[in-house]
């Protein structure tokens, strides 16, 4: 019972990668590039979510360790403001179309 659990399980795991690797040789999708109907080249870019994640959490404590008179609630909003803007560009121009 064990073997035949086993076995259904990576079963499962395989299945899902089966379609990937067809997408893979059909000519027209290379990773993030394909081809249009139109034959034209198009690419897949970050929209920088993460970066706008990671940048506004830097960016609160950054602008909180900066900020140490009151209650540095101004340092740490504007911080994570400036953090989140600064991360959301790094990420989106750091992958370009070829």
């Amino acid at each position: 019972m064990r073997k035949l659990m086993m076995t259904i399980a990576a079963a499962s795991l395989a299945v899902p990668v089966l379609p990937s690797a067809a997408l893979a040789h059909d000519g027209y999708y290379h990773g993030r590039t394909w081809q249009d109907s139109q034959g034209r080249l198009r690419c897949k870019r970050p929209n920088g979510t993460t970066g706008l994640i990671v940048g506004a959490a830097g960016g609160a404590l950054i602008g909180r360790a900066i900020d140490t008179r009151g209650e540095r609630a101004t340092g740490t909003i504007l911080g994570a403001a400036a953090g989140a803007l600064l991360g959301r560009e790094v990420e989106r121009g750091r992958y370009r179309c070829r």
